[in-house]
């Protein structure tokens, strides 16, 4: 079986708008959530977000092409071009042998929102003609496609939060057995808007800490009180380890296993023991073929839910019993960027494998009794990580994990 090696990272989100400005925001353990900006939120139970301020994505894209893709897609693309720059890649030739799966858990809902409010307001003859591309969750995907001129494997995983960690899973597949020699991977998503902050909030899934926005995502801290929403992308370049070396590729890291399942019990709760999270990370080291002792850091998905984190918990303490492996979570400073999550976190979690470090959680000041038996990043510190894990979770009962290290 081919070795599937990262090559390439970008991302655009609540912290930064590229890899650098990230690692920097991890290492101060700088919180990009506020009061929301985008529109006025004050009917809302929910006033808070991760939002990426400042964005022209004329900077970036196309201008024409700019207002015809939505702003998830907008982000999806961002990420993509750092990423291939930063991979030093040439596409040229191997147009068929370059698979693109970009994630999103909600896809074009800001266009959708928009569009209905036309619709209402002024009649169907003024509704977009791009509006079904535009809302469309695959078109993130098909666009990087269109831009690059790449004919591989293209499609779009949706699979809620969990979405962007099996884009990489599937990316990994496809290389893995031949159907492409490169992939370009990850997840985009763009929902800070009235309806779906509704959505969440009365699901009671959100924060409500308006009065102290930087406080509210506080993942195993036992007074946290739901997720905050963020928006955001983030791509991965991904290819045989033989294509790389060839090219003579900077290698940041290696996907050496996956896992993927589901819980099978409730469509937002997770399984109260912890059955698929335990599960799908002993999947993902089987499949690495190493074991927990090899591991130095968990990449949580903690959400900042109460029941969510104390769970994903008990899952590592499954898996790694009383080893003291490094346990964070990126949402305690980004919020929570849905189906973007997963490969978000995964380059936080790159950066830190190669630059020696792992970021603090800035608001765990009392972690909640299971959490508390685990090795919770406080403060961002030195460290050396040779592989790490990586979860994601999502509604609907979706797990997916990754196994990545230092390539060797």
């Amino acid at each position: 079986m081919r070795r599937v090696v990262i090559t390439g990272m970008g991302t655009i989100n609540p912290l930064a708008k590229n890899v650098d400005e990230y690692e920097k925001s991890l290492i101060n353990m700088k919180i990009g959530i506020d009061k929301i900006t985008s529109f006025d939120p004050g009917n809302l139970p929910v006033q808070i977000a991760g939002e990426v301020k400042n964005f022209d994505p004329t900077l970036y894209i196309d201008r024409k092409l700019s207002k015809r893709i939505d702003r998830y897609a907008q982000f999806a693309l961002v990420a993509v071009k750092e990423a291939v720059e930063s991979s030093g890649i040439n596409f040229e030739g191997i147009e068929d042998r370059v698979a693109v799966i970009i994630a999103s858990g909600m896809g074009g809902f800001l266009t959708l929102d928009e569009q209905n409010e036309v619709f209402k307001e002024k009649g169907a003859s003024r509704v977009s003609p791009f509006m079904i591309p535009m809302l469309l969750a695959n078109m993130a995907s098909g666009v990087v496609s269109m831009v690059y001129g790449l004919k591989g494997p293209n499609f779009t995983p949706v699979s809620a939060c969990a979405s962007s960690v099996h884009a990489m899973a599937i990316g990994t597949m496809l290389i893995r057995h031949g159907y492409a020699d490169i992939a370009i991977v990850g997840g985009s998503e763009a929902t800070i808007a009235p309806l779906p902050i509704s959505g969440f909030a009365s699901m009671r899934a959100l924060s409500t800490r308006n009065s102290e926005p930087e406080k509210a995502s506080r993942p195993f801290d036992v007074e946290r009180d739901g997720f905050v929403m963020a928006e955001g992308g983030g791509a991965l370049i991904l290819e045989t380890e033989e294509h790389a070396k060839k090219r003579g590729a900077v290698i940041y890291g290696e996907i050496k296993g996956f896992g993927m399942n589901d819980d099978a019990y409730h469509f937002s709760a997770p399984d109260p023991e912890a059955k698929g999270s335990t599960n799908v990370m002993k999947l993902a080291l089987k499949d690495a073929n190493l074991t927990p002792d090899d591991i130095d850091l968990v990449s949580c998905h903690a959400t900042s839910t109460p029941v969510g984190d104390e769970l994903e918990a008990k899952a590592i303490i499954n898996v790694f019993g009383d080893r003291n492996v490094y346990v964070n979570s990126t949402k305690s400073l980004t919020g929570h960027l849905l189906g973007a999550a997963g490969v978000v976190e995964t380059i936080a979690a790159l950066i830190e494998m190669n630059k020696g470090f792992v970021h603090g959680m800035p608001n765990l000041e009392k972690p909640d009794e299971i959490s508390s038996k685990l090795n919770l990043v406080r403060e961002t510190q030195d460290a050396t990580i040779r592989n790490f894990v990586k979860n994601s979770f999502g509604f609907g009962g979706h797990n997916a994990c990754v196994v990545i290290g230092r390539y060797e």
